[in-house]
């Protein structure tokens, strides 16, 4: 007998944020996957785990700062596979490097990195990730010691140790996030990371010369003196997971702490810059 699934499909404003904490939220409960979507993102939980008060504890659905509306359906059994390939599109960046699934087809990238998105909130941002592969892609990584913050699929760490970084740290609190980037790094094929489930407080007593966080605003904030307090003489820090208009916050804590500006990418509002130390 095939699982029954009950399906949420939820619509998020502002989507990014409020998807993320959608998700941490309902991870507490018996939701076991979520996709993202347009405009928001699917989650689904077995029948036999579900009751129709599911999301009264979920707070973010009565928070005044968020605007979320939702449907849900009974599905006799879910096709991950196809749930996947309509929602995960790959990220080609300037013909150098693409990030694809499986079920995608190869083509002639320097750097093909292949993840897989199962039981997934996508690749993360599109615009981010994109934005960061910019980065490294023109960042010299050949042996350099490198801190993936906040490493989600472990995207960006997988394309540092492609270009020759080494050792490289992941770290995500997140359990799916730490469990999936093993096995994509494995998957990979690459030897020099090293995955870790937990927060900034695991950086204590670390040293890198490359820090790599892609996270969120007031994360970025909060943790900025330790990202610092371990990056390396001359090192670089790349920074995205905000908006334009958190420019001003971000600089301000970077600079106060001695880092000098060098680069900023945009795309379509979202942001991404460099710090070196």
């Amino acid at each position: 007998m095939s699982n029954i699934y009950i399906g949420y499909h939820f619509t998020v404003e502002p989507k990014e944020l409020g998807s993320e904490i959608l998700i941490a939220e309902l991870g507490e409960t018996p939701f076991e996957s979520f996709i993202e979507t347009e405009n928001g993102l699917s989650a689904y939980i077995q029948k036999q785990f579900w009751n129709e008060n599911i999301l009264e504890d979920i707070f973010i659905l009565s928070s005044p700062d968020f605007k979320i509306e939702y449907t849900f359906e009974e599905i006799e059994q879910v096709n991950w596979n196809e749930e996947w390939e309509k929602n995960f599109e790959p990220i080609d960046v300037d013909d150098t490097c693409r990030v694809r699934a499986p079920f995608h087809e190869k083509t002639s990238a320097k750097y093909d990195i292949v993840i897989e998105p199962k039981m997934s909130f996508g690749t993360g941002h599109h615009e981010t990730t994109f934005m960061m592969i910019q980065h490294l892609l023109e960042t010299e990584l050949e042996g350099k010691k490198t801190l993936d913050m906040g490493c989600g699929t472990a995207i960006l760490a997988i394309l540092a140790e492609m270009r020759g970084a080494q050792p490289i740290d992941a770290i995500d609190i997140d359990n799916w996030c730490y469990l999936n980037s093993i096995e994509n790094a494995e998957r990979n094929n690459c030897h020099h990371i090293s995955v870790y489930e937990g927060d900034a407080a695991l950086l204590e007593g670390k040293q890198y010369d490359v820090i790599i966080a892609n996270i969120n605003r007031n994360i970025l904030l909060n943790d900025m003196q330790q990202y610092v307090d371990c990056l390396n003489k001359g090192g670089i820090l790349l920074l995205s997971g905000f908006y334009e208009e958190d420019i001003p916050a971000i600089d301000a804590s970077c600079t106060e702490k001695g880092l000098t500006f060098a680069k900023k990418f945009s795309r379509n509002n979202w942001v991404s810059l460099k710090y070196v130390n």
